[in-house]
């Protein structure tokens, strides 16, 4: 079976799952043409290029295919006439968010044009973005099916013409349990078993299986800095502006500290800004893009990690570090609370409150500090510190495993696709109307 699988970028050294997934149906015995609707970044593999590993890439553009493309869409009208009116004439959609629909119908056609003769049997897309669409678009006018995984802000922020895309995709894996049943409340008609969880995972070493978490707590005495780090693309939905004005109330409350943030991006200059605004440059840190074997040594530095973003679907940044056993505080929101199990794997603060994260970063604070030679109360926090290091190890080898996962989303996809009737094809064109 032949698979055409697009990403709305590959390769993309923020989204490794995407590599993983493509890898794993290949194991599987699936010919998966790659796909990316935008120009492909460089990263640690290099440049990707138009047939390196059969992928294709939608940009740039081609004007002779482009034109095609217009004439595929008026040859094929009937194909795609519900679509048109659902952009045209139906739901709440701005006229703008219309008019990008109606070019993103046309590059559903280019892109069709770039599988046309390669026997593609099935289309995924991962991401509900505007590459659901160029998906979905080419599918319809090949005659094939179609699936799509969703994540977070796909979902919940950017969620335009979701209904249209949910309807018409076979199968729609999502990767939280909050996912799934935000989709059933939100779209009522929708078949509840064509929505399924597909749990993301990092890799779980067996080295850190025996580690002796956190028991280096005696180096976090009184006077000592307390290390915080956040790692992510310095985008705003990742709000590192809300722990910067963490750390101000940090500093103004006395505490000794030292805050880095992992990661580049566009609001880096902004950040920046906030920095020198609360004159924060001795005690908060841009570290820029951290090449991948780099990040252990990263989190080892790090005595409590800390994630501030307004949507996420579940972050592999805390994953990596709850592997290792380090101590994690997010926002209770979408399916964080899945994998933070408050107290028990990591901390949750409430979505939105400043207040409420500077309190929670002071408790930890407070934890890590003890001297348990002293008190038996300060023993018994720095105990349940030990426990909850331990839990977010047991948490992620057990539920958030990459290779366990990955083996689980390849089975579904032969269930659920690959062994579909209709994507079985006979040599007898007979026989395949049949």
């Amino acid at each position: 079976m032949k698979v055409a699988y697009l990403a709305n970028q590959f390769p993309s050294a923020v989204e490794p799952y995407v590599s993983a997934e493509i890898e794993e149906l290949r194991r599987r015995g699936l010919e998966v043409i790659a796909g990316s609707a935008l120009r492909a970044n460089k990263d640690e593999s290099g440049v990707a290029t138009e047939g390196s590993a059969g992928i294709v890439i939608l940009q740039p553009f081609r004007a002779v295919l482009l034109m095609r493309a217009l004439w595929l869409c008026l040859r094929h009208w009937s194909r795609i006439a519900d679509l048109l009116r659902r952009i045209a004439l139906q739901g709440k959609e701005s006229p703008a968010q219309r008019i990008k629909a109606l070019l993103h119908t046309w590059l559903g056609a280019y892109y069709a044009l770039r599988l046309e003769g390669r026997g593609i049997e099935h289309i995924h897309i991962h991401h509900g973005y505007f590459g659901s669409w160029i998906g979905m678009v080419a599918a319809r006018l090949l005659n094939l099916g179609f699936s799509m995984t969703l994540h977070g802000s796909d979902l919940l922020l950017h969620r335009a013409y979701l209904d249209t895309k949910l309807k018409n995709c076979r199968c729609c894996l999502t990767v939280s349990e909050f996912n799934r049943r935000y989709i059933l409340e939100h779209y009522p008609g929708l078949e509840a078993e064509k929505v399924v969880v597909t749990r993301l995972g990092v890799e779980v070493s067996e080295i850190s299986r025996g580690s002796n978490f956190g028991f280096e707590r005696s180096a976090h005495h009184e006077g000592s800095n307390f290390t915080i780090l956040a790692v992510g693309r310095l985008h705003v939905v990742k709000d590192h502006a809300f722990l910067v004005r963490a750390c101000a109330q940090l500093r103004a409350r006395g505490m000794r500290f030292a805050c880095s943030l992992a990661g580049e991006g566009p609001e880096r200059h902004r950040l920046e800004s906030l920095i020198n605004h609360y004159r924060l440059d001795d005690h908060v840190t841009l570290l820029g893009h951290v090449p991948r074997e780099q990040m252990d040594a990263v989190y080892a530095r790090a005595d409590v990690v800390v994630l501030t973003s307004r949507s996420e679907g579940i972050p592999l940044v805390l994953m990596e570090a709850m592997a290792l056993g380090k101590v994690v505080l997010a926002p209770a929101i979408t399916g964080i609370p899945e994998l933070v199990l408050a107290g028990k794997s990591g901390f949750l603060y409430e979505p939105g409150s400043l207040g409420d994260l500077v309190a929670r970063l002071l408790f930890i604070h407070s934890m890590m500090r003890a001297h348990p030679h002293h008190d038996s109360n300060i023993l018994s926090a720095a105990n349940q510190l030990d426990w909850i290091r331990y839990g977010a190890n047991v948490q992620v080898r057990s539920n958030y495993n990459r290779t366990r996962n990955l083996k689980s989303f390849g089975d579904l996809f032969m269930q659920r696709i690959a062994s579909s009737p209709g994507s079985i094809r006979h040599e007898n064109s007979v026989l395949q109307q049949i």
